[in-house]
This record gives structure tokens, sequence and C-alpha cells, in this order.
């Protein structure tokens, strides 16, 4: 159980709402606007400053960690200067531009969960944005202003326009509008997906930063490359506006002090005062400071984008020295250490991402995949845990919260006790934590970064940025009473922009189908010229529009990221980043250590991988049927009712007259065609010529920083969006409904052979060559019960690593429960399941993710 602050704390955040204001927005457009003329970097630093300096400071009681994004507890806003269209009311010209043109296609197939906090209706004085925020009617004059002040001047405008004048955009729009994307990356969540590096704040101080900065100034000013002199202004000021903003709190937190009459609230608030006064300056002192100071920059980060994935790294690992250094001078004890953790660990699962619904419900569920790591190695090779990290888990059971989610670093270095406090903590059904090989991990991050002078010991400094993104790190060396500490950060931006989520399943339907999209009757692609009569030309043709998809995606990525780079510079990110201080440049100019960090990512590969199977050995090889008869088949989705009552598990109603009967029986066989996950070479095959082609055909393509790109497989929440505009499938799956999830699990119901099976399937190509696998398994409360149940549950983490696999993670959970918390939601407030990356209350699911979840199959034997 949390401490008993905590347990209050929690009992508040469930009786709130996730909450939209126009504060920020308003004072930072004013001041953008004041500026017209002004260097672009340096004006929107002052616009920063500005903001942060009237944000409106909030303290709840008991909090020992303070300040938030906003006023609100689960508080955001929206950032019409990186776009607008999804927030217009449905009248407005504005959002019928938006809809002519693909943007919002995932926003209508999204559905949010109706419980927890989300607003997902407007009512009384409030108005439902984005189907989770709710904005008091009284700011909405102001929105819809601020919307219209930033009409042709946002990223997402300018980068709509010059994307049109790539060749193949009205090919893009199309792609956009069936849902073979699911969404842009360049003005939606344009940073994120990538690791903090709160070094330079905890070894310096803001005051020791600005000092540099002017430096610099001196340094650079009226010498050639002139955009360092403004990157280093933008840097001081937007320091400035930070600085103040923690004064704001400190002056709050005075004025609590002054009118509280109970003692012990007094003592915090004015503990807290003193506190944030120091931190305004100066590099902490204490465990307790440099804790406040991370989140405090943390969320400064946040606050200057749209951002998701944001992960705090290896914390406790950069924390340690103050940790040790507190425990053996009696200023810390365990019980003080544990309500420090529960607090970071509520502030964590305030945060909220103000984006559409396509983003916010579709991908991210309404998480924002803050994710810790732990383990892993140190600078010279040796096992990094340490006993704040045992902590760390410690807490991630006594206060069980989405975030931030914990991602163990696995080697076979770290000792079994640290191994088996987290499967102690897996099997608490958390979620979490999620276990991932360090070694596949370092191969892959030397491939990609390699030739930008990454080392095997800058590698080691590696963690995971958002739900699963394995992000490049460096060692930083701190200096603490004396000693030189190395601590790892993060060295790059954001490692998952680009490509975001291309549907294989919709691409292998339009080749079916000549490039025509169903659902829409829109011509996405132009007839392959593929008479179909083999496997190879079904193979040739996917192959031909997955790359035709890929190619318009990322030239029109590049476009609106860079139209990001030019309008909205991130200044505070860049400002933490090695090695931006010390080259002058900001993140989109390629000021980190390492900037080969555009993906591209995919969904439904499984379901895809399993309908070649299904087409190669039934239409082809067997001749069961012809493939038009298939296509026949999918239309009628085998019969069953249509897609508003079509439910992911259920097998629907049929009519069963001759035509129908038909369509039954073809379904019987693409079920069961040879499916993935059960060590069968006949399939597995399939998806070892897939994962190759793809992982080695993304490094064709260029990114924005003129790096090659690399692959990126994981589903996020896009398996329901993406699999509500897909018909039915040759591997029997129904029409409009979800995808398996993640990349390497299987499709519910389909692995009969047990979890080795699985792992042999799942590890047929090398794991090492994309950014990220992610499997999923589901398994009986009983089945791990005791010390036996733990070591045989570590035992099959460790099989699966072993065989080169990159991630497992678990839901310790059984299926009626999920069944019945779907029925009485009011019953499950605290539920919570794994998704694909991520951990999140089970009443804040949209139904399509809670059904894929139920159907997943439960292992009730994993010996």
């Amino acid at each position: 159980m949390p401490q008993e602050t905590i347990k209050k704390w929690k009992e508040r955040y469930f009786k709130t709402k996730s909450s939209a204001d126009m504060e920020f927005p308003y004072w930072y457009s004013r001041e953008w606007f004041e500026n017209d003329g002004e260097i672009n970097i340096v004006r929107r630093a002052k616009a920063l400053k500005r903001a942060f300096t009237r944000l409106t400071p909030s303290i709840f009681p008991n909090e020992l960690i303070v300040m938030g994004k906003t006023r609100n507890m689960r508080g955001s806003y929206p950032m019409p200067w990186l776009s607008g269209s999804y927030f217009m009311a449905a009248h407005d010209q504005l959002y019928k531009d938006a809809l002519d043109c693909g943007k919002l296609s995932a926003d209508k197939l999204t559905k949010f969960g109706q419980g927890g906090g989300n607003v997902t209706k407007s009512g009384n004085n409030v108005i439902s944005i984005a189907g989770k925020f709710g904005l008091r009617k009284e700011e909405l004059p102001m929105l819809m202003e601020m919307v219209k002040i930033w009409k042709g001047k946002s990223v997402e405008d300018i980068g709509h326009k010059y994307e049109k004048l790539v060749p193949q955009y009205k090919q893009k729009e199309a792609i956009m509008k069936s849902l073979v994307c699911m969404f842009d990356s360049g003005y939606t969540i344009p940073q994120g997906r990538e690791v903090m590096n709160y070094y330079y704040p905890l070894q310096y101080g803001i005051d020791g930063m600005i000092d540099f900065c002017q430096k610099k100034i001196n340094e650079v000013a009226g010498r050639p490359d002139m955009d360092r002199l403004y990157f280093y202004k933008s840097a001081i000021l937007s320091l400035e506006g930070v600085k103040t903003w923690i004064l704001n709190y400190a002056e709050k937190a005075e004025l609590l002090s002054d009118k509280e009459k109970d003692s012990e609230r007094k003592r915090l608030y004015a503990e807290t005062a003193e506190r944030l006064k120091w931190l305004s300056s100066n590099p902490p002192r204490t465990f307790h400071e440099a804790l406040q100071l991370c989140w405090t920059f943390h969320i400064a980060v946040l606050n200057e984008d749209c951002i998701s994935g944001m992960s705090p790294g290896r914390l406790g690992q950069v924390l340690y020295p103050w940790w040790k250094k507190d425990m053996a001078s009696g200023i810390l004890n365990k019980e003080k250490t544990m309500e420090l953790l529960e607090c970071m660990r509520m502030k964590f699962t305030e945060l909220d991402c103000f984006a559409s619904m396509g983003v916010v419900g579709g991908v991210l569920s309404g998480n924002t995949f803050n994710n810790l790591s732990i383990g892993g190695l140190t600078k010279d090779g040796q096992s990094a845990a340490n006993e704040l990290e045992m902590f760390i888990i410690e807490s991630g059971m006594t206060c069980a919260t989405p975030q931030p989610t914990l991602t163990i670093l696995y080697n076979e270095k770290l000792p079994e006790e640290f191994l088996l406090k987290g499967v102690q903590c897996v099997k608490t059904g958390a979620g979490y934590p999620a276990w991932v090989n360090d070694q596949t991990a370092m191969d892959f991050l030397m491939r990609n970064y390699g030739p930008e002078g990454m080392t095997t010991q800058d590698a080691r400094a590696w963690a995971i940025g958002g739900c699963l993104e394995t992000s490049p790190g460096a060692w930083m060396p701190l200096k603490l009473d004396g000693k030189t500490h190395w601590i790892p950060g993060g060295s790059a931006g954001a490692t998952s922009v680009g490509v975001h989520f291309i549907s294989t399943p919709k691409i292998l339907e339009l080749v079916l189908f000549n490039g025509m999209d169903k659902r829409t009757g829109l011509e996405v692609f132009k007839d392959h010229d593929y008479k179909l009569k083999t496997y190879e030309e079904v193979w040739l043709a996917f192959k031909d529009y997955f790359s035709q998809a890929v190619d318009v995606l990322c030239l029109c990525n590049n476009v609106q990221h860079d139209a990001w780079r030019k309008i909205t510079p991130p200044i505070i990110n860049s400002a933490l980043k090695p090695d931006c201080l010390e080259k002058g440049k900001d993140i989109g100019q390629k000021g980190s250590r390492f900037n080969a960090t555009f993906n591209i990512e995919v969904c439904g590969g499984i379901n895809f991988v399993n309908s070649l199977a299904s087409l190669k050995k039934n239409v082809f090889e067997e001749k069961n049927f012809t493939l038009e008869e298939m296509k026949d088949a999918m239309i009628q989705s085998f019969g069953h009712e249509s897609k508003e009552k079509a439910d992911f598990h259920s097998k629907g109603e049929r009519v069963k007259n001759a035509e129908q009967r038909k369509w039954i029986k073809i379904h019987k066989l693409c079920l069961d065609a040879p499916k993935y996950g059960n060590d069968d070479f006949y399939v597995d095959s399939i998806f070892k010529e897939w994962e190759d082609w793809f992982c080695a055909m993304c490094g064709n393509f260029i990114s924005l920083y003129d790096k090659p790109m690399y692959p990126c497989q994981i589903s996020v929440s896009t398996h329901g969006s993406m699999g509500a505009a897909t018909m039915a499938a040759p591997d029997g799956r129904l029409s409009w409904t979800t995808f398996a999830d993640g990349s390497v699990s299987a499709y519910p119901g389909t692995d009969k052979n047990g979890p080795y099976a699985l792992f042999n399937s799942a590890t047929v190509w090398d794991h090492s060559a994309s950014q990220n696998s992610q499997l999923n398994m589901k398994i009986h409360p009983s089945v791990v019960k005791g010390r036996e149940g733990s070591k045989k549950l570590l035992e099959i983490i460790k099989a699966y690593l072993r065989k080169g696999a990159f991630h497992i993670q678990f839901n310790v959970v059984d299926s009626e429960t999920l069944k019945d918390a779907q029925k009485h939601p009011e019953k499950y407030r605290e539920l919570m399941v794994r998704v694909a990356g991520f951990t999140q209350y089970w009443v804040e699911l949209g139904k399509p993710i809670q059904d894929e979840v139920i159907a997943r199959t439960e292992y009730c034997e994993i010996a």
C-alpha cells in the first residue's frame, strides 16, 4: 500500500478530469505576435519565456514534489502554433478543409474509453475536445480566436502548403484518407520517444547554464555561423522563463505556508518554498532537490511542444549519487525514499498530451509513455543496477500507476535478486516492468549510430525512449562532493519521428483490389499490372505498393519536420542535450550528438503474414478457392454482421443461404491455414522474408537530417483504429476488427503450442536489425504463484531474450476479471492492463483495445 498521503493524492486524482485551459497559449501567442520581425528562434524564446512566467502556480495538499504543466492536476493545453484543425467546430470551414486533405481520418475511427478522467462528451459548462479534454465554455472563444490568428502560420499549415509541392502528394492524401498511414508526425507530436538528459541543470544549476550561454555569446557574436548567437540568446531567455516559473511556485508555497493552520502542512509548504528558491539558481544539494529539479525540467520540455514519450531514462542511476550521500548522512531513510518515489509516480501519472483524437486515443490511449529504465550496464560494462532502483521497483508496486512505466534493460550481469524483484512487480498485474535485451539494443545502436562515431561505451548509456524506442545515450561526468560519477542521459532528439504506422494488412487489401479502397471508394495506388496468378506476384505487388507509400510519406514528412524546426525550434530540450550547448545548435539543426533518428513504423504485421500464408496455401497451392472467391468473401466479411455490430472476439450471426455457406467454408479454410506463433516453418519462413526485406528497405529512404531511416515495429494502440479501417482478410480476421498487437505477438487465440513455440516463431529474424520488436503475453495469475512461480516466469524471460529477442511484457490477469470490468467499470477504477509498450487504466481504454486484450491467448501453463 502507498503512504497515507499518497493514497489521498490518488483518490483526488481519480476524481479529476483531463482539463485544458488557454493560459499558456494566450501568453505565448500574445508575445509571439508582439515580436513580429524578430529573429525566429529568439521570437519563440520570448514567447516561451512570457508563457512560463504567466502560468498560475497550483500546489496541492501534501505534495512533496510540486509544479505541473498547467494549474490543473491533469492539465494540458492546445498549441495552435503547431496544429489547430482537430479542435475546430465541425461546422467551421477550416475543419472541413482538414477533412478534405485526410488529416483527421484516424479521428473518425478512434474510440476513447468512456470512464476515468476522459471528458468524452460536452455538458453543462464544459466542452469536450478530442474526446478527452474538458475546456470551460467561456474559454472556447479564446481558443477559436487563437486558431484563427495562427491560421496559415502554424507548422501544420506551412507544412501542408509545401508538402503539396511533392509530386506524389495526391497519393499521400489518399493514403491518409484510407488510413494506410495513421498520422503525420511533423506537427502532431514532433518531439518525444526519446530520453531526457538532466545533467546540465544538475551539475551547473540554471544560473550556471545561463552564464555558460553568456560566455558563448561573447565568443561567437559577430563571427561566422551567426545562428549560434541566436541559439544562445534564445536559451538564456527560455531559462530565465523557467527560473521565474520556479520562483512563482516558491512564492505560492510561501503564501500557503503563511495561511496554513496545520503545523505539519505549514512546515512542508515552507520547506517547498526554500527548496524552490534554491533550485531557481543553483544545482541541487540533496536527493529531494535533485528529484524536484529533474521533474521541473521534464515538464519544462513538455511545455514547449506537443510531446509523448519523453522518458526519464535511467533516473535511478542519475540520482544515485545524491541518494547514497543522503542515506549515509541520515537525511534519508527507506520510508522517506519510498514517499518521494511514490510522489514522483503520481506526478508522472498526472501528465496529459493535448493532441487530436486519432493521436491521443488511437495511438496513445491517453498515455504519455514516460518510460523509466532500470538495470543495464555501467560505462565500463558492469551491472548498473543499484539499491535505489530496487526502491523504484518497490514504489511501482506500492503505488501502482500507469506512469512512469518501468523497463528492465536485461543482461546476464544483473543480480538475481534484482531480477526477481522485477518479476515480483510483474506478478502484481501492473503490466510492468517490461524486459528488453541490452545486447540486442546495443547491436542496433552500433549499426545505426556507428557511422556518427558511437562507440561500445557510448552504446551502454542507452535507455528506452517512449513506450519501446531504443534511444541513444551518453555518459556525463557529474561532479559531486569531490567525486566524479558517470551518469547516463539522452543524446539525441526524437527517435521515433518519420512515417508513423503503415498498415500492412491494408496494403495487402489494396494489392488484392488493384489499388482501390472499398471502404472509401478512393484509388490509393495505380493499377499494379500484376495478374496475381502466383503467390510471388502478390508478394511483388505488395512490395511495390508498400515502397510507394513509404516514399511519398517520407518526402512529405521531411517537409513537415522542416517546417517544425524552422517555426518552433526546440530550445529547452536542446539546452539539455549534448552537444547542443557546445555547438550552439538546436536539435533541429543537428546539434545533438546523434542525429540518425527517423524511422518507418508499421502495424498489423502478424495479420499480414498470416494472410500471406493463407493465400499461398489455399489459393495458389491447394486451390481450395480462387482469388476472386477470396475477395468476394472479404467484401462480405465471410458472411458476418456489418461493422457497426461486429465484435472483436465474437463470431457474429450469419444468414446461411447457399452463397453465404460458401463464405463460411472459405472462412474456415482461412482460419485453419498455418498461423504464426506455433513454430511452423511454413508461416515462419514468410515472416522471416517479410522482416528481412522490411528492415533492409528502410535504409533506402533518407531523413530530413540526411541519414538513412530505420524500421520501428510497435503497435501502441494503432491496431484498433487501423483495424477499424480494414476489411476482412485472408487470415480469417473479420472486417473492421482490431489487428494483433505489438509486432511479434500472435493474433489472439492462434498460438496453440505454448510459449516456447511462440518464442521460436518470434526469433526467426534478427531483432537487432530493427529499433524494436514487441511481444505481449497474458498469463493467468495461478501460473506464477509463489517463489516457484516467480522462478518459472524469470526462466521463460531469460529463455526468450537469450534467443536474441528484444522485448517481452506480461499481463498477469484472468480474462473473466477483464470481462467483468468491461461490464462494471465503476468497480475497477484502479485496474491496469498492459496494452502495447505501456500500461493504462482499464476504464480509460477504448472498447476495441479492451476487446483485443480480453481476446489474447491466456496461458495457464508456462513450463
